[in-house]
């Protein structure tokens, strides 16, 4: 079959998205195939009713990431980034508690002085750790408790890693722990506050920049294909089955997650290969947004560390953008990570909707239904790899069975975890290794 196209590259995600446009600027003829109707993946963004645009998923990056404002310096929009300071709290035994500088964790009360000096101080001690493969056979617990003790871990750890992590919780490992707190620590300004990043109208915006600047220079990208399966012969991908029919291509790249990639190649792909994808587990995330008349809070980013309630966090963006930008509109994400297989998972959206209230009202006693003035629910089946103990001996490399095909995706960024700034890293990577292979 003879291909009309350099590379083909499965996932218009940033990775896909900035591989895809680091090869167009080279000249290579590139097809992205993206089975959604946009671009941008987990960041991608949907429309209310009323015309104001935001992400499906919460989206922020941190003030030291560089690969976010370095694409969109190139494609001359980097006025569209704001960066803006963050209001973070917890919610625990009943009380909003305000934990954004140095002073609101003294108030902490929950904790004795001793712990919340632990608390305040651990930062400073994962810094400490500079080979991160050292702490790579511990569980989260296994090294966090006995650096900021039981109490500390029990209140302010333990609910989030249950939250985030369901039944995988015990089996993560420390460097994802690790990882989050240095990079954390190192966003703080000289008060002690964090500074935060965003891009005005939501991430998708700049996806679709990004798209429309790899079709002006000869690209394609093309929405609503689905890639079912592959064509192999002679240890080379031939091309690749889709929903538009048989796609060629020199070279393969695959960005979805390894469950998928698996999927695609189950029926051509050499066993151990397949085994190795699906040995790499994957929580789903259930996102409900809510567009309401009024503010619930002045929180930006509410962990929830009351047992009990079943989201990892309640985020008002519009506490961190402001509501002038949404039509005036307040804006609130609640997450929940969950394996697909838990009942919450096949609740309809107005069942789950009805699901969150009950528990909002608990946190916010005069939350009224009658606030919320449209909502969507959200569901990504593979939102976090679950980097359990020793993930660097398990998880599977770019490298596939086949010369001509490489695979990118947010389980291998590892030992940071899943993030645009990171994606956009791994993109550009990949495609010097993927041009390297055309010349």
């Amino acid at each position: 079959m003879n291909s009309q196209y350099d590379v083909v590259i499965v996932g218009a995600g940033f990775t896909g998205l900035t591989a895809g446009l680091d090869l167009t600027r080279k000249g290579r003829k590139v097809l992205i195939l993206e089975r959604d109707t946009a671009p941008g993946g987990l960041a991608g963004t949907f429309e209310f009713r009323n015309g104001v645009t935001i992400e499906k998923f919460y989206h922020h990056w941190f003030n030291n990431d560089e690969f976010v404002p370095m694409i969109a310096r190139e494609l001359g929009v980097e006025d569209q980034i704001v960066t803006l300071p963050s209001r973070t709290g917890m919610y625990f035994n009943g009380k909003l508690w305000r934990l954004s500088t140095p002073l609101d964790l003294l108030k902490f009360t929950p904790l004795s002085f001793i712990d919340r000096i632990r608390l305040g101080l651990l930062v400073l001690q994962v810094r400490k750790i500079k080979d991160w493969k050292t702490i790579e056979h511990l569980s989260i617990r296994e090294w966090l408790e006995p650096l900021c003790g039981k109490k500390v871990f029990k209140v302010v750890w333990q609910p989030l890693i249950d939250s985030k992590f369901s039944v995988f919780a015990d089996a993560v490992n420390a460097v994802w722990f690790w990882k989050k707190l240095v990079l954390r620590g190192s966003t703080r300004d000289k008060q002690g506050g964090e500074q935060l990043a965003y891009y005005k109208g939501g991430f998708g915006r700049l996806a679709g920049h990004m798209a429309d600047e790899i079709v002006r220079l000869g690209g394609e990208v093309r929405y609503g294909v689905d890639v079912a399966g592959a064509q192999t012969e002679n240890g080379r991908v031939v091309s690749l089955d889709t929903s538009e029919g048989p796609i060629s291509a020199r070279q393969f790249l695959l960005t979805p997650s390894f469950a998928v990639v698996a999927n695609i190649f189950d029926k051509v792909g050499d066993a151990k290969w397949l085994e190795s994808l699906r040995r790499v587990n994957y929580l789903g995330n259930m996102c409900l947004v809510l567009q309401m008349d009024r503010s619930l809070s002045d929180t930006y980013w509410l962990n929830v560390n009351d047992p009990g309630f079943p989201f990892v966090g309640v985020i008002e963006h519009t506490n961190f953008d402001a509501p002038a930008n949404y039509d005036g509109k307040h804006i609130v994400f609640i997450s929940r990570y969950l394996a697909t297989q838990d009942p919450v998972w096949s609740y309809g959206d107005k069942e789950y909707l009805d699901f969150a209230i009950e528990h909002l009202q608990r946190m916010f006693p005069e939350f009224n239904h009658s606030w919320v003035q449209e909502f969507r629910v959200w569901r990504a089946e593979y939102a976090q790899p679950v980097t359990e103990r020793n993930y660097s001996s398990y998880v599977p490399g770019r490298e596939t069975p086949y010369a001509n095909a490489l695979v990118s995706t947010m389980a291998q960024i590892y030992p940071e975890d899943r993030g645009t700034n990171y994606a956009i890293r791994e993109g550009r990577d990949v495609a010097r290794v993927i041009d390297a292979q055309l010349q």
